[in-house]
Order: C-alpha cells, then structure tokens, then sequence
C-alpha cells in the first residue's frame, strides 16, 4: 500500500494532478473545427454550434457568451484594477492551420501574465478577421487573440485572453515575422515548427483597456475566460488580412463568431490617466 504522507509521493501526485488538470482546460477549445463553421446554411455555423454537440450546449444556452460590443455608455471606469502584467519571453512555438484559423502554439515557457495576482500562462494566439469583438458597434479588420491558462487548483477563471483589434494600414510586424511560415502551411493540416517565437514583438501600444468576464469564442464556447481587450486600435495590412482568410481554405468570408448579449455583465476601462501620479508608474 502506498504511504501517501511520504513528501516525495504528495509532490509527485500533486503535480500529476496540475498537469491533468492543465490538460483538460487546454482541450476545451476545439484545435480540430471541422466539426464547425462560420457560413450560413450549412447546419454547423454560429446559430446551431449548441446543438451540434451536447458538451457545447453552452454556446447556445450560455449567459456569458463572447465575442460583446464594447459601448461606451455601458463601460465602468475602474482604474484600480491596474496595469496588465506581461511578463513573456521567447519560446520555440509551432504554427497551425486548424482549418478556420490560423494558430500560433508556444511548446515551451513563453512567459505570462497576471490577473489579480495570479499568474496565466501563455499558451498559443490566433487570429480572426473580422474582428469579432466591436466598439460602439463599429467591427475591425482583424482581432488577435492571446490565450492563457492557470494551473492554480485555486482559481476559478482558469482562461484568460488578451484580445487585439486591427484596422487596414500599415503591416503588423508580428505578423510580418510569420508570413512566409503561413504561407507554407496554407495546403496542410500538419503543424510546422517555426522555431523561436518571442510574444513581446506583439505590440499593444496601450496601457487602456476593457475587462470583462466572457467565454471563449469558439466551441464548446466555455463561460468565465477573463477578457482583456486592448483599447488601442492597431493597424494590419490588406494582404495580411487576404492570405490568413486564404490559408485556411474554409470557403468562409470571415471567420468572426456574431455579437452575443451582454445580460447585464459589466464592462471595465482601466486607464492610468485616472489615477494619481504616485501610482502611475
């Protein structure tokens, strides 16, 4: 029989459990979606993803749902949930075509960000266009999303994602960095590996944004993902746009999940201009 009191034996359990528990909540985004879509009249776009399958009953019946409009008469200024805290390095990273997006999945440690004191791990970004989320109803070119886990038992809001918006003009130089990768994926399911990634050349250029809590914005559409969407609109270009929507070949316009209904959610706008100088930092 095992002695469970041995150190050694509890720290090995409880890291199978972190591990087991870290894995079930990256499963929960669907990597494959050929078991969805985004064009009308197939029976597997946005309006029928909650019947599809029972386990995505949520993206039908959810009160919480994303993507949301982001109007201004209904966001609450709240400087003091502070700065977002971004502490990300490079990793080697792996580029997908997941059939109707584009993904990037950092393999290593790529770093973190924190959320009230607890720390989400950066796991992969991908890319939607439209943009799904909106501002005072105006939808952008194309919307980046950084998705980041915790493995703290403790938490209750296991996923957090960094969302970007992006109207046409300039190149996006992240984007820049990968474009000969996507390319080369743009006729295979197959992962490609692309070495060294670093998250930080992902500019936001704000410290302003909106917090929200939310759900995941494909299947199975999980409620309670902390949402942070950067204020600051930035700018991609018209090819960068074309050869994502190209790579995927989806026959889908767009890639963007509709507005769902806020259900008296609040919305907060941190902005440190609102804050005394002393905490300004």
């Amino acid at each position: 029989m095992m002695n469970l009191g041995n150190p050694i034996l509890k720290s090995g359990l409880l890291f199978l459990i972190i591990i087991l528990h870290s894995r079930s909540i990256i499963s929960q985004e669907v990597e494959d979606e050929r078991e969805f879509d985004y064009m009308e009249g197939s029976g597997k776009g946005p309006l029928h993803w909650g019947e599809l399958r029972e386990d995505w009953a949520a993206c039908k019946k959810g009160e919480m749902q994303s993507p949301i409009d982001l109007l201004n008469q209904r966001v609450k200024l709240e400087p003091n949930i502070g700065k977002l805290k971004r502490s990300y390095k490079p990793s080697n990273a792996t580029v997908n075509n997941r059939g109707h997006d584009i993904s990037l999945k950092w393999e290593g440690d790529a770093g973190s960000i924190q959320i009230n004191g607890t720390d989400y791990a950066l796991q992969q970004c991908h890319w939607h266009s439209l943009s799904e989320h909106t501002i005072n109803g105006k939808s952008f070119d194309l919307e980046l999303h950084m998705v980041h886990l915790s493995s703290d038992l403790r938490v209750k809001n296991k996923i957090a994602v960094v969302g970007i918006l992006y109207k046409i003009g300039r190149p996006d130089p992240f984007l820049s960095e990968l474009m000969g990768e996507i390319q080369s994926i743009s006729d295979s399911k197959e992962g490609r590996n692309v070495g060294v990634i670093d998250p930080r050349h992902i500019k936001m250029g704000s410290r302003k944004y909106y917090r929200y809590i939310g759900s995941l914005t494909v299947p199975p559409c999980t409620e309670g993902v902390i949402w942070t969407m950067n204020k600051k609109v930035r700018t991609v270009s018209r090819e960068q746009v074309k050869l994502m929507r190209i790579a995927v070949h989806d026959y889908a316009e767009r890639n963007a999940r509709p507005l769902q209904p806020l259900n008296n959610r609040e919305i907060h706008l941190y902005d440190p201009r609102l804050l005394p100088d002393s905490l300004r930092n």
